[in-house]
């Protein structure tokens, strides 16, 4: 990871990334068959704070890749394209509420609080769905999503993997953590 309190990559962190992130394009074309890496490379070297944030998801396991170019804003999406849930990101609860509400044996962190320090927003539900278009991710861990205030509110969350070549959306406490349980992010640029 970058050193903390910087958000920006030496020149080798950056070459190393940027390579790294090229292999990943060119060997996954199907998740953005019409799109070109040198208008994203442009568009990646003008813009520091990306490349931080692709960087730290990168280094908790992301895997990040392109999946979408948003036409109306000239964005490209990255979605966290690991085969299971990243694994720096696991063991966690959902929420810093659900993380204070725990009187011990409290996670190290928290989804939506990692995802702020990363500088990504959680999968919402359509989001994991489309992601499961483009392969099959989550077949032994599982991902947080998104969760609705109104479920929150109640103590809940939600969270989602891929099983028997399905994806199913569950429920938990969202005070929860288990060993397989991470969370997915994506990032615009």
């Amino acid at each position: 990871m970058a050193k903390k309190g910087t958000k920006s990559l030496n020149k080798e962190q950056k070459e190393s990334l940027l390579s790294t992130l090229k292999l990943r394009f060119e060997k996954n074309m199907n998740r953005h068959k019409s799109l070109d890496w040198t208008k994203l490379q442009e568009r990646l070297d003008a813009n520091n704070d990306a490349l931080f944030t692709l960087n730290e998801m990168e280094q908790t396991g992301g895997e990040p890749d392109v999946v979408d170019f948003d036409k109306k804003t000239g964005e490209y999406i990255f979605f966290d394209c690991s085969a299971e849930s990243p694994k720096g990101r696991r063991s966690i609860c959902y929420d810093r509420d659900a993380l204070n509400s725990r009187k011990e044996f409290k996670p190290a962190n928290s989804a939506l609080d990692m995802a702020a320090e990363i500088g990504i927003e959680i999968l919402s539900e359509n989001q994991y769905r489309e992601l499961q278009k483009l392969g099959n991710f989550d077949l032994k861990t599982s991902s947080w999503i998104y969760t609705p205030d109104s479920i929150r509110k109640l103590g809940g969350a939600l969270f989602c993997d891929r099983r028997y070549d399905t994806v199913f959306v569950y429920h938990n406490g969202a005070e929860s953590y288990y060993a397989a349980r991470g969370f997915r992010g994506s990032l615009r640029v």
